[in-house]
């Protein structure tokens, strides 16, 4: 993949477990772990329909340059969350980029 195409900002989050002082509860709350390029590209008819016969979610394919991501981890980009549903090395390397097939909607960790 060129880097050329990495032309979106888009922000990985991570959830986080605290205890309110207070009250004891648990609390849990995103934090951003990176601001990466990225290459946003949604599903298209084809694989939008390919998808939902095998009862996916998958609405999106995110590429990334490589880095430690997994499905716990959601996606930011231009005020829609990301899911992540999977990661796929890439071919080649394994160690260049990271495919992310990501479902769009709010995730509660």
């Amino acid at each position: 993949m060129e880097a050329g195409r990495l032309r979106h900002r888009v922000t990985l989050q991570k959830t986080v477990t605290t205890r309110d002082p207070d009250t004891g509860d648990t609390i849990r709350t995103w934090v951003d772990v990176a601001t990466v390029w990225a290459s946003v590209e949604p599903l298209s008819a084809r694989e939008f329909i390919a998808s939902a016969a095998t009862q996916s979610k998958v609405t999106a394919r995110i590429v990334i340059r490589h880095r430690a991501v997994d499905h716990r981890m959601r996606i930011l980009h231009r005020g829609k969350i990301y899911n992540i549903e999977g990661v796929l090395a890439d071919p080649n390397s394994g160690l260049e980029y990271a495919t992310l097939a990501c479902s769009e909607g709010v995730n509660d960790g």
